[in-house]
């Protein structure tokens, strides 16, 4: 679906509930504490004035329950005052951009009140974008698999003698064919053990790896199929062996960090990453909209707190 079309589909608060209550019970409401079919709805009249105000309520009828809850409780939209409306079209704008869109440009098209709102809004849709740690070891990456490291941050500062090794170190890995899968995650330290831990952890067996010249790659040929190729000879492609793919996807998350978000904090990196992975992975995908609302419904609730906490660790880079 594409922004005209949600924008037509979802114009309403109303409609937006009907649609998340249908996608979150198929088969009818039930309390999200106990379990229990047995409910009673709270309706409650919205004025204009009012309209983040959630205008229905269940309360569950079981004598030892009696929570009263909502399509929203227990999800990522959880105690938001934003309306459905603006979630929705804040989904459509986040899940289709290519490079990303800034929480600023989130507040100026849905008119959000102040840049906060907007900030956490668009970091509680990225943690919906997360994979879980389970998903990822139950779905590891097959066939030709493309290996590369790289490092996120600001230029290099002589003077702080701020050297490409100062900032966060990330790796990547692609599966190369239709599928066009890729994965990436920050890693502390950029060695033999976490490079070959990290191909080991996410790829198959029989997958073949590709990569460059770095010598923390060199103990892969004992756990898997290995070629590389030599950049610092000049060398790109031999054959089938080269890392084009994931390093064309580094470029595109680069682009898209300094193009549409300037600077991101070190902390909230992670994040980001699997926005971008997300999208990538998806861009074929007609149904990403609903696919994203979906992952919502089913994702627990990111206080402000949890967000903004350890200030020290949210340095900018």
């Amino acid at each position: 679906m594409n922004l005209i079309d949600v924008n037509e589909k979802f114009k309403t608060e109303e409609s937006c509930w009907d649609y998340l209550e249908q996608m979150r019970w198929p088969d009818g409401i039930r309390c999200v504490t106990c379990g229990n079919d047995k409910v009673s709805t709270i309706t409650r009249k919205v004025s204009a004035k009012s309209e983040n105000k959630r205008g229905k309520l269940y309360q569950c009828l079981e004598p030892t329950c009696q929570q009263q809850f909502s399509a929203t409780s227990g999800t990522i939209f959880h105690d938001s005052h934003l309306p459905l409306t603006k979630w929705f079209l804040a989904v459509a704008l986040i899940a289709d951009a290519k490079k990303g869109m800034s929480a600023l440009q989130l507040q100026r098209h849905l008119k959000i009140g102040s840049y906060k709102t907007a900030w956490y809004m668009a970091h509680r849709i990225r943690k919906s974008m997360e994979e879980t740690e389970g998903s990822l070891m139950d779905n590891r990456l097959t066939g030709t698999v493309e290996v590369d490291e790289t490092y996120v941050g600001g230029r290099y500062d002589k003077r702080r003698k701020r050297a490409k090794y100062g900032k966060p170190a990330v790796v990547g890995l692609i599966q190369r064919g239709e599928s066009g899968k890729v994965r990436t995650m920050r890693l502390n330290t950029v060695s033999k053990d976490t490079l070959v831990g990290t191909i080991m952890n996410h790829t198959a067996e029989d997958a073949h790896i590709m990569t460059d010249e770095h010598r923390g790659y060199k103990s892969v040929g004992k756990i898997r199929k290995h070629d590389s190729v030599n950049h610092i000879k000049e060398e790109w492609v031999r054959g089938n062996v080269h890392t084009n793919s994931i390093e064309n996807y580094w470029s595109l998350f680069k682009r898209g960090l300094i193009g549409s978000f300037h600077q991101v904090s070190v902390k909230h990196l992670e994040r980001y990453m699997a926005e971008f992975d997300y999208r990538f992975n998806n861009r074929k995908d007609g149904d990403i909209f609903i696919k994203t609302i979906a992952r919502m419904c089913g994702t627990i609730p990111m206080p402000m707190a949890a967000l903004t906490a350890d200030p020290e660790a949210n340095q900018p880079f």
